[in-house]
């Protein structure tokens, strides 16, 4: 049967609703994902996920608002930067996946007692200008009495999938950058990380499901069946151990190592990036904004019940929680 404004397609074998998702990059920050993809929590909810690679915020959000995706796994702002431009192309954010920032602080040297005062005077390999990550930095750096590109030159002409090159090759005293390039340096002895952007940052809707409006609206039962293969995603990576959930994203990134694997996992699951639910708190979404402002990158203030859809993930909470 075809669900009212769904695009998507029934599986014939198996009776399964096809839900096309694209991410904004593929990438271990996002374990509970792919644990939900291989322990068959979507299908358990009769859903086939058609997982797709958006290789960037502007092309996810293109594909999700030109109908080419039905869900999109992206930073929140990207939501808000939609909205601001053209009430047209409602979307929605309806669950949480990540909720602190990714990215890590690396050094040339080791540093065995870090203070973010250290930066005073150096050169910061940094992150593209509007982006949460780049947004997230300039904020720890003021809340450390840094003024951002002052006190601190940051680079930000290197594309994302080059940074790690760049730093190894001698651009920048110090990077942000994600997992597991972070790591990787680590392995190789061309860098250390030396501090936690998330960790500094506190708790944000840092990477999030979103779906037209209409889609919302339309699909209602295909959206909570989504939501609740997340929230069993999320308890089985909180109840089990970065070992265990290292084993299971080996299917995701074969050509990473199990050290590798193993050693993001933990440092992710030890900073609590991993959402325990999907539900996006009106506080943690305000401090998006705050961070936004204050990097002077919101466009508009967009209220919380404008951009955030909470129905979904609060019906999978309650009735995964009431479950024997």
């Amino acid at each position: 049967m075809v669900l009212a404004g769904c695009r998507t397609v029934p599986d014939d074998r198996e009776g399964l609703v096809k839900i096309r998702l694209v991410e904004v990059t593929h990438s271990l920050f996002y374990a509970p994902q792919y644990v939900a993809m291989s322990k068959g929590f979507f299908k358990e909810e009769g859903l086939d996920i058609e997982l797709s690679n958006g290789n960037g915020g502007d092309k996810t959000m293109t594909a999700l608002v030109s109908d080419q995706a039905d869900v999109a796994l992206v930073g929140a702002e990207a939501a808000v930067y939609v909205t601001a431009r053209s009430s047209q192309n409602a979307v929605q954010a309806f669950a949480q996946l990540t909720q602190t920032d990714g990215s890590f602080l690396v050094s040339r040297e080791p540093i065995e007692n870090f203070d973010w005062s250290m930066l005073r005077g150096r050169t910061l390999l940094g992150q593209r200008r509007g982006g949460m990550p780049q947004m997230v930095s300039e904020y720890v750096q003021r809340r450390n009495n840094l003024i951002p590109h002052k006190d601190v030159k940051i680079i930000q002409n290197v594309d994302y999938a080059n940074l790690g090159n760049a730093f190894a090759a001698g651009t920048g005293e110090f990077a942000q950058l994600f997992e597991p390039i972070a790591s990787k340096l680590e392995q190789e002895g061309k860098g250390y990380v030396v501090a936690s952007f998330g960790t500094q940052s506190g708790h944000l809707p840092y990477t999030c499901y979103l779906a037209r409006k209409q889609f919302l609206e339309q699909n209602p039962d295909l959206i909570k069946k989504f939501t609740r293969a997340i929230q069993n995603g999320q308890l089985w990576v909180s109840t089990h151990s970065p070992e265990e959930i290292a084993q299971v994203m080996k299917e995701h990134f074969p050509d990473t190592s199990d050290d590798i694997l193993l050693k993001v996992i933990r440092r992710y699951k030890e900073q609590e990036s991993y959402a325990a639910d999907p539900i996006i708190d009106r506080e943690e979404y305000d401090r998006l904004l705050d961070i936004m402002r204050t990097a002077g990158e919101l466009p508009k203030d967009i209220p919380y019940e404008q951009l955030v859809n909470i129905r979904f993930a609060e019906e999978a909470k309650r009735e995964i929680t009431q479950s024997p």
